[in-house]
């Protein structure tokens, strides 16, 4: 059964970058009928904040993005330190003593003699006796001893994938203050979750490498990967200078809508264009991991005003009637409300300035030279119910009365009926506006 999983770090909110993670995997888990699990990797105490974690389930639920299984990494640290040991005794665990500034000074002599800035493995040369002078006087971190050769895959999107790692330094997987380091904790999630698949950012590609080896150390086969390209703005630039300005909560708040998120994350950087969808399982049949490329893939955040717009206007009156948007409207003509307005709507909360106009809460808008000429149309207004041919008839009785036509007709009685200069046809909206001219 396939498996798939989203592990973020609630150490700051989610962001148009690490969502399509989550897209790619839930999709992936959805078309092969099987689980999605949210795993946050929650194993740095300093960093990690609960109201993070909060806002990640949020995000995950105001998109649709429901999980099957939900798992905090810090409920499993002993789980890590036992999976730890075995390394150890296996000698694939290695103590080292070197301080940041010893490691940088290195690094600087390796780079300066041509050589690649990896790790020299000086820590394995130390005599047991040497070892405990070292614990004396500084705490020891342990990197995973890595199998110098080359480390291949099939990836889901980059085809054929091969890293030397003799050009990778072991990783360090406990940190001198005891904390269980991302690259370990998430192999032994990923071998007790059962997952088969995992999608995630090119910038992985290294940590994958290195993290097969970490599987195959622990007798286990690992997990089909792949990587989706980076995302870059609109015109190459890198995203991350922007991720303040997108993450998801500030999306929301712009007044974009779940589905036109989903629907572009869903196929962006791939052969297939994006198509607006009306819910997240729509998005299933047509995705296909292997039409995505490799190369950086631009993202244009104003898009998504122009497609969340679109998915308004396709709602039926069943698909919104429950909407607190439209909690003030009565029920008698919320339908012809929504069935009026909604092709003028830009955002959700626009709803409301609408119903606004239908009560009469508006300031109309009447230029000096158009005053005399409202005033005698108005006086021309049908005084009994208005219906869908009120506004046809009295704009023609107007026309013949004071021999305006064209947009000098229809232009200013708008604005006196509507305080706005373009809106929904008239013919559908009087009805609905004089509700405010009664009251």
């Amino acid at each position: 059964m396939t498996t798939t999983r989203f592990a973020p770090s609630p150490t700051g909110y989610l962001h148009i970058g690490n969502l399509r993670a989550a897209v790619m995997n839930w999709l992936i888990a959805r078309k092969g009928g099987g689980t999605f699990v949210l795993r946050l990797d929650d194993t740095d105490p300093q960093r990690s904040k609960p109201e993070f974690a909060a806002a990640i389930e949020e995000d995950l639920l105001w998109l649709g993005l429901t999980w099957d299984r939900f798992e905090r990494q810090s409920d499993r640290i002993d789980r890590y330190r036992e999976i730890a040991e075995s390394l150890r005794e296996t000698g694939r665990l290695y103590e080292c003593f070197e301080t940041p500034e010893e490691l940088e000074l290195r690094r600087r002599t390796q780079l300066a003699a041509g050589r690649p800035p990896i790790y020299d493995r000086a820590a394995l040369d130390l005599s047991a006796a040497e070892r405990v002078e070292l614990r004396k006087t500084r705490k020891g971190h342990w990197r995973f001893r890595l199998e110098r050769e080359r480390i291949s895959w099939n990836d889901g999107i980059l085809g054929d994938t091969s890293i030397d790692s003799a050009s990778v330094s072991d990783p360090v997987l406990i940190r001198g203050d005891g904390q269980i380091l991302y690259t370990l904790a998430s192999v032994v999630d990923d071998i007790d979750l059962s997952i088969t698949d995992i999608v995630r950012g090119a910038d992985h590609v290294t940590n994958t490498a290195t993290q097969i080896q970490i599987f195959q150390a622990l007798g286990e086969n690992p997990p089909r990967f792949a990587h989706h390209s980076l995302l870059t703005g609109a015109k190459g630039e890198a995203l991350s200078k922007r991720l303040g300005a997108l993450a998801l909560r500030d999306l929301r708040a712009a007044g974009v809508e779940p589905m036109a998120v989903l629907s572009t994350i869903a196929r962006l950087g791939s052969a297939d264009p994006v198509e607006l969808r009306g819910r997240p399982e729509d998005l299933v049949a047509g995705f296909k991991l292997g039409r995505f490329g490799a190369a950086p893939t631009k993202f244009n955040a104003d898009d998504l005003l122009g497609l969340s717009a679109k998915y308004l206007h396709s709602l039926d009156f069943q698909e919104i009637s429950g909407d607190p948007a439209l909690a003030g409207v009565p029920g008698d003509v919320a339908e012809a409300f929504w069935l009026a307005v909604r092709g003028n709507l830009n955002r959700r909360d626009e709803i409301a300035e609408w119903w606004r106009i239908c009560e009469g809460k508006f300031d109309p808008e009447i230029s000096e030279e158009d005053q005399e000429f409202v005033a005698e149309a108005l006086a021309l207004l049908p005084k009994e119910t208005w219906t869908a041919e009120t506004w046809g008839q009295w704009t023609a009785a107007v026309r013949q009365a004071t021999g305006r036509k064209g947009k000098a007709l229809f232009m200013p009685l708008r604005k006196a009926l509507t305080g706005k200069s373009s809106g929904p046809d008239m013919a559908e909206f009087m009805p609905l506006l004089q509700r405010g001219r009664q009251t």
